[in-house]
Order: C-alpha cells, then sequence, then structure tokens
C-alpha cells in the first residue's frame, strides 16, 4: 500500500483548507443577502428612521425635506443603508463563520479567552452605534441648528447625510471596541494593567486627539466620544486585570 507522502499530505491538507474557508465565505454572504432581500422592501421606512436624529431638530415651520442634489441620490442612498444594515445585522453570522474557520486551530484556553472577546466586541460595537444614533445625533444637529442663521435652510442632500452618519456610526462603533483592543494587548503581553493605569495621562489626550479627528468639527461630538473612550479605557484596565491572572493559571 502506498503512503502518501509529506508534500502530498500537506498540499491535501491546503486544499482542505482552502475549501473550508470558500464555505465559510459562501455562508457568510448568503446569511448577508438574505438579509438584504429582506431589508430592501423597507428601505424608504429605514431612510426615515434613520434621517429622525436631524427632522426632530429642525427649526419650527421649516420644511423636514432633503434635496437631492444629485438625481440619483433618492434612490441610491436607501439601498446603499439597506447595504450597511445588512452588513451590521449579519455581522454575528459573518463573525461566526469566522471562528467556526478558526477555532479547530485554537487551544482549549484560547477558545475560552477567544469567545467571550468575541461576544464583548459585538456587543461593545453594537452599544457604540446605539450611542451615537439615540445621544449623539441629536445632540450634533441640535447644535448645528442652534448656530446656524435663519436665513439658512438646513436641507441636506441624502446621499451625504449618509455617509455622514456612517462615518459617527463607524467612529463610535469602533472606539467602543478600547477595552477588547487593551485586553488583547494585555494577554499578547504587549503592555501590563500597571503600565496602562501609569500611562492614563497620556492615554486620555490621546483619547481626545484621536476624537478631534475621527468626529465632525464640533466641540459636542468630540466630548461625547472623548468621555465615554475614558471611561471604557477604565473598563478595559479592570477586565485585563481580572482575565489575567485566569489566562496564566489555564496556561499553566
Amino acid at each position: 500500500m502506498n503512503r502518501a507522502s509529506p508534500e502530498q499530505e500537506a498540499e491535501s491538507s491546503l486544499m482542505e483548507h482552502l475549501l473550508e474557508l470558500r464555505t465559510r465565505l459562501m455562508r457568510g454572504l448568503a446569511g448577508t443577502g438574505i438579509i438584504l432581500l429582506a431589508l430592501l422592501p423597507f428601505v424608504r421606512q429605514l431612510y426615515d428612521r434613520l434621517a429622525q436624529p436631524l427632522i426632530s431638530q429642525l427649526p419650527a415651520g421649516q420644511a423636514t425635506q432633503m434635496i437631492a442634489s444629485d438625481p440619483t441620490s433618492g434612490f441610491f442612498a436607501p439601498i446603499k443603508l439597506a447595504f450597511f444594515l445588512a452588513l451590521f445585522l449579519s455581522s454575528p453570522w459573518l463573525l461566526f463563520q469566522a471562528w467556526s474557520f478558526v477555532a479547530p486551530g485554537l487551544y482549549k484556553h484560547e477558545k475560552r479567552l477567544a469567545m467571550p472577546l468575541l461576544v464583548s466586541a459585538i456587543l461593545l460595537f453594537y452599544a457604540g452605534c446605539a450611542f451615537a444614533y439615540f445621544l449623539v445625533l441629536p445632540s450634533v444637529f441640535h447644535a448645528l441648528t442652534v448656530f446656524t442663521p435663519d436665513i439658512v435652510t438646513l436641507a441636506p442632500d441624502p446621499a451625504k447625510y449618509l455617509d455622514f452618519v456612517m462615518v459617527i456610526f463607524l467612529a463610535f462603533g469602533v472606539s467602543f471596541e478600547l477595552p477588547v483592543a487593551l485586553v488583547i494587548m494585555v494577554l499578547l503581553g504587549w503592555v501590563t494593567p500597571q503600565q496602562l493605569r501609569e500611562g492614563r495621562g497620556y492615554a486620555i489626550v490621546g483619547v481626545f486627539v484621536i476624537a478631534a479627528l475621527i468626529t465632525p468639527p464640533d466641540v459636542v461630538s468630540q466630548l461625547m466620544l472623548a468621555i465615554p473612550m475614558c471611561l471604557l479605557y477604565e473598563l478595559g484596565i479592570v477586565a485585563a486585570g481580572w482575565l489575567k491572572p485566569r489566562a496564566r493559571a489555564d496556561n499553566a
């Protein structure tokens, strides 16, 4: 009986991994596509809901409408929103497919640490987007309407409004991942919880610089991003200090 050579075994293993990767990608895209198809009949209502933080802050008597400077923006903006929302809602499914592909190659203690981090990352991203929608956007648009002269009518283009809101969502969603990033850095041995505590002052300065760079040029949104990030930095230190001894015990 002929035994496979090491080269043939390596090639076979590579092909199996590639087939598994293709399967996971197809499943992930299929899940996203199903959600997108389910959202398409409701694109107008979804965009109206997205526009509420702006519409609710417009001065009394002003027309609550947007003006499409591009003839196609009124059509493509809701479709684009449905696509982003489909990605947003299917992210747990996509991450599950990625986890199913990577998990067989992890040790048992690595799986025990990775799963809570994965779930925390999803929940924190959702929390950041919810914080942006319910608190940040109304505050930002309120500040804009207060300082806008009476002779100026706020009627943004639908596509530009969507781009503006998506940047806010992405900025807050990613920024809320700070505790997960700190925990990973500690588990990898790049820093220690004590070093994070000692560098708190530099971190706060860095947080305000980042908030000024990734948010619109208004003080309200910058403060509403910087203050939660400072609190999340403290949460990351606490979580890292709690998980580090457990990781050592699992490795022992």
